[in-house]
């Protein structure tokens, strides 16, 4: 990464959508630019869970104007991120294909842990560095992260579903403030979060931190009110709730440091945040300046060196606790990599990297069922929270995984149809069926061209009769790709 290169992060919120451009000067990065719209996309959730046809517009429309100000970015530059609501909505791939279309870059769905990791990446990183146990408290529109951490290290992350936006609309719907209306609330964050009280007491951090939307809110309000300047105290709470109480309505809210836009969830973010502060014994909690879209910006530069890429910890890590046959999956990974790399267009160094991840786990389900691997693989990989993936990247890496062995038409169509993962797949099958021995097979010779549907495997002269069984396997992958809009030939000496 050169000094002076622009990134960029977009954080797909349930209240809010926000867009922060910096420039990468010497390990660091500097704000150039802040864009923020109020979209609510969290209530336009239905009863089943659906995105309405309106809330749905409403964000395309942000992105758009997102996307007009991101013209002529790299796709490596750009970051974007959706979190709770886009978790839940049953409907979110319509969305997310044509926001990606409309914004211009590919949108990553992360999970509550992965949203945690990356809020306290951008929390730590606008901090003075100490040594400090910190408490990172992040409630948003739908779900509320809890991070226990010191310097850029987060040691434990937690996501529950509790946030501003869906408590105001299921404690506040009417926008009117009573005292049974805010205890009630309260009393449903506890039960949400009450799980929480054993990992995140009061003994295992130092210093309080509240991240996002609520806590900057509550912030301004109290400071603007004679308090601290970025402190928020279990008083100045109780406090602003007695307003709120005696302003019985949201509309009629008079508070300087309220914005516009905080105020029809002002009521839920409220309780949740006494809930916390109850709940882990919370006397002062400092206002963080970094959040989720400054972690997502660093987590570009992360991303952009192999050894610092934090998946390919994560791999390590799934490759161990699923005992991985080590030696399988690298041999796997070697001759998969060396046969994409001879097929592959120019500049596909992340697709290569992403394959020999596939590779390294493709067999992390047989500590299930040797018989059925690939499938619970797949399964695996779709189902588990893995640090500095989003939840699009786990779901490509398992369909690589299922479509090892089989059939492959069983994989869906869009991925089939898609030039890159078929490539990628056909790399990982023909290494797969290279090592059925489980030892180092010979590739002296062997190579694999494409030239626009048809790719093309050729060996040297005499490898077929020296290796039956290897060249029986590459004639039934030529059956397998029938029917596809790809044709695998064969040239076996």
């Amino acid at each position: 990464m050169h000094n002076g290169t622009l990134l960029a992060a977009v954080d797909l919120g349930s209240n809010s959508f926000r867009l922060e451009i910096g420039r990468f000067e010497h390990g660091h990065i500097q704000r150039m630019e802040y864009l923020k719209e109020t979209v609510r996309l969290g209530n336009g959730l239905d009863e089943e869970f659906n995105l309405t046809r309106e809330a749905m517009q409403r964000g395309w429309d942000c992105l758009a104007r997102f996307g007009e100000r991101l013209a002529g970015f790299e796709r490596a530059q750009v970051r974007a991120v959706a979190t709770q609501t886009l978790r839940e909505a049953r409907n979110r791939d319509e969305f997310l294909a044509r926001g990606g279309e409309i914004l211009g870059y590919p949108i990553d769905v992360v999970s509550g842990p992965e949203e945690a990791r990356l809020i306290y990446q951008g929390v730590a990183r606008l901090l003075p560095q100490s040594d400090e146990r910190r408490l990172v408290v992040d409630i948003g529109g739908r779900s509320t992260e809890f991070i226990l951490g010191q310097q850029f290290r987060p040691h434990t992350v937690a996501s529950f579903r509790v946030g501003s936006v869906a408590w105001s609309t299921r404690y506040f719907a009417d926008g009117q403030f009573t005292r049974q209306a805010f205890l009630a609330a309260e009393i449903a964050a506890k039960a949400v979060l009450d799980e929480a009280l054993g990992t995140f007491r009061p003994d295992t951090w130092e210093i309080a931190y509240g991240s996002s939307g609520t806590a900057g809110a509550v912030g301004d309000i109290l400071a603007a009110a004679g308090g601290t300047e970025g402190l928020i105290t279990a008083e100045g709470l109780d406090w602003l709730q007695d307003r709120l109480l005696r302003s019985h309505h949201a509309d009629r809210v008079r508070l300087e440091g309220l914005k516009e836009d905080r105020r029809a969830v002002i009521g839920g973010g409220i309780s949740v945040l006494r809930a916390v502060f109850d709940l882990l014994e919370i006397r002062q909690m400092h206002v963080a300046q970094g959040a989720l879209r400054q972690g997502a910006l660093y987590d570009l530069l992360d991303r952009e060196q192999p050894e610092t890429d934090l998946r390919t910890t994560t791999v390590n890590g799934l490759m161990q606790r699923f005992s991985v046959d080590m030696a399988q999956a690298e041999r796997v990974a070697r001759v998969a990599s060396a046969l994409f790399t001879q097929a592959a267009p120019l500049n596909s160094e992340r697709a290569a990297r992403k394959l020999e991840w596939a590779a390294r786990l493709h067999e992390i389900g047989g500590i299930i069922s040797h018989s059925e691997y690939h499938r619970h693989g797949a399964y695996i990989l779709d189902h588990t929270d893995a640090a500095g993936f989003s939840v699009s990247e786990l779901h490509r890496l398992g369909a690589l995984v299922l479509g090892q062995r089989g059939k492959v038409r069983k994989l869906e169509i869009e991925l089939i149809n898609d030039a890159g993962f078929s490539l990628q797949l056909l790399s990982l099958r023909i290494a797969v069926a290279l090592c059925h021995a489980r030892r180092d097979p010979d590739v002296e010779g062997l190579s694999m061209r494409a030239a626009g549907t048809r790719h093309t495997i050729s060996t040297r002269p005499g490898w077929a009769a020296a290796y039956p069984q290897s060249a029986y396997l590459l004639r039934e992958e030529v059956v397998a790709w029938q029917k596809t809009p790809w044709e695998l030939e064969l040239n076996l000496g």
